[in-house]
């Protein structure tokens, strides 16, 4: 129902010159102000610097909505347009909820595009924590969003096993196992302390034998290193299925210089005329594609940057026929996206083939106090820890509940806490209510069917509701377009703030207002349910029927 309205919004932005504007299609905080509206006259008043009201005006003058649709508009306060609702595209709305029930806010893309969505990539070094369980969230739901809305996606998960870090692992680990073994030995400068290497040692020592420390040292070191990869990618693998989140390919940086894509990125580079040498290093001509320096390729000493490799995977992505490339990092690494974007650009890529979301820090409080955390010196809030405790629903949520580059206060009390006070319980109890209405009524929720009777939902309760569910649809197609999961849980939370609200005002089995309301409420509750279940299970989050 909302697609049609978009639709033909997006037809009135293209006849004033602006086709593929990005506007926003909402429901208005107040309910006075009609059934949706939209910004879009104020982004073409700014775009033409002209009056936002006297556009809106204009806007409003060129839409062609059939009165079947849309009952009427009108210009608000700077420059919105409300948009009423027609009664019958209300009942069409419900009716398309019950008859797609799971599908329901799934659309299909004008354009399909095949997407390789990377996240998480954590270093082999040690075990998850929190900020990977935040960028695992957030990727996972990403991914989602893009399949919602028509798309193929490939969850990719790049393991950096090449590297002064996984020397560093090796060499710490080797220096455990022998410490474990009752010889001297000392963690390198640099070097990782986290008890979970001591555990990896007893492992190392138990599988392979005593002799295993009184090896001699180049091989010790090799075979630790092997070892160490193994036993944390193991142990990765494992916390990020408890956590909900599955890869469709696990790709290897060593297996990218194996393979020679490093040097062919290289070569391929060269042949475009983007390189050239100076001080004895090979350098990258990234500022005539927008970078605010040229980057150093190959230092004067042979050794390559960590950009090299980068290049060569993002160029095998290309190869491997994506459209999009879209990266989850770490916001430590923002200074890092306008020069792969100017290198992927200079290799003559659609600039908009790589995009990037930035995870912030995630800040673990603890009956109001934060939790210190250290990685070098192995003091961490691990993903599998916080997951134990406050389980997945809870921390996909709170993760998920603010936009990404955004910093995030993790309070695991409150995670806890079975509360309407906990966002993630509130949501879930209103799915709970509805599921309790069936019970106490004695129906099966997709056996209760038949024409919704506007007429029958007397209370504002029934109609905000209703409004309420039939902005779904438009929530994902943002939340998608925008990369930003977090709509989701925003769009939630008003949806169970709204389910509270009917469920305490009105009454469904044994209505006051007689047997009619009582079938329309039905068929609302119903709606209202699959709603809120087909956004959480979007989001990875489980639907309880009782809490």
């Amino acid at each position: 129902m909302t697609d049609a309205i978009r639709t033909e919004l997006e037809r009135v932005a293209a006849g004033f010159g602006a086709d593929g504007l990005e506007f926003v299609l909402e429901r208005p905080r107040d309910a006075g102000h009609g059934d949706l509206a939209t910004n879009l006259a104020m982004l073409l008043a700014r775009r033409d610097r002209t009056n936002p009201r006297e556009m809106a005006a204009r806007v409003i003058g060129e839409l062609r909505f059939s009165p079947t649709v849309v009952s009427r508009t009108e210009v608000a306060g700077p420059g919105f347009i409300n948009i009423w609702l027609a009664e019958n595209q209300l009942t069409g709305a419900i009716a398309e909820i019950l008859e797609r029930g799971k599908s329901y806010g799934r659309t299909a893309a004008a354009g399909s595009l095949k997407v390789n969505l990377e996240f998480v990539s954590a270093n082999p070094t040690g075990p998850l924590h929190v900020g990977h369980g935040r960028g695992a969230a957030l990727g996972d739901a990403i991914a989602s969003l893009y399949e919602w809305t028509g798309h193929t996606v490939t969850r990719e998960f790049y393991i950096n096993d090449a590297g002064v870090q996984v020397d560093r692992l090796a060499a710490s680990l080797w220096a455990r196992i022998k410490q474990e073994a009752g010889l001297q030995a000392d963690i390198p400068e640099g070097g990782y302390h986290g008890e979970y290497l001591r555990e990896n040692a007893r492992q190392v020592l138990a599988s392979e034998g005593s002799g295993f420390a009184r090896l001699p040292d180049d091989e010790g070191l090799r075979r630790s290193r092997a070892l160490g990869i193994r036993m944390q990618r193991e142990e990765q693998d494992r916390d990020l299925a408890d956590f909900g989140v599955r890869f469709d390919v696990m790709s290897s940086e060593q297996a990218i210089y194996d393979a020679g894509r490093v040097e062919h990125a290289i070569a391929l580079l060269g042949e475009r005329g983007l390189t050239y040498e100076a001080e004895g290093a090979l350098w990258l001509r990234t500022t005539q594609f927008g970078d605010d320096k040229d980057r150093v390729l190959r230092k004067s000493d042979g050794s390559l940057t960590y950009l090299v490799p980068d290049i060569a995977y993002h160029i095998d992505k290309h190869d491997r026929g994506f459209d999009r490339a879209i990266d989850v990092w770490g916001a430590d690494h923002h200074g890092y996206i306008p020069r792969m974007r100017a290198v992927l650009v200079a290799l003559g890529y659609a600039p908009d083939f790589f995009g990037v979301e930035l995870v912030q820090l995630v800040k673990v409080l603890r009956e109001g106090e934060e939790v210190k955390m250290s990685k070098r010196s192995g003091e961490f809030v691990t993903l599998h820890n916080l997951v134990n405790e406050v389980g997945v629903d809870a921390a996909r949520y709170f993760f998920l509940a603010r936009k990404g580059a955004s910093p995030l206060d993790f309070d695991v009390e409150l995670a806890k806490k079975q509360t309407d006070e906990n966002p993630v319980f509130y949501v879930q109890m209103a799915h709970a209510r509805l599921s309790g209405i069936f019970r106490t009524a004695e129906r099966d929720p997709d056996a209760v069917e038949g024409e919704l009777d506007l007429a029958a939902l007397p209370a504002p309760q029934d109609s905000e509701l209703l409004k309420t569910l039939v902005t779904f649809p438009e929530a994902v197609a943002r939340a998608a377009r925008e990369r930003e999961p977090h709509r989701i849980t925003v769009f939630l939370h008003e949806l169970a703030t709204v389910v509270h609200g009917w469920y305490h005002h009105t009454r469904a089995v044994g209505a006051p207002e007689g047997p009619d309301t009582e079938r329309a409420r039905l068929l609302l509750a119903r709606a209202a349910r699959t709603v809120l279940a087909n956004g959480l299970t979007l989001l990875g989050i489980t639907t309880p029927d009782r809490m």
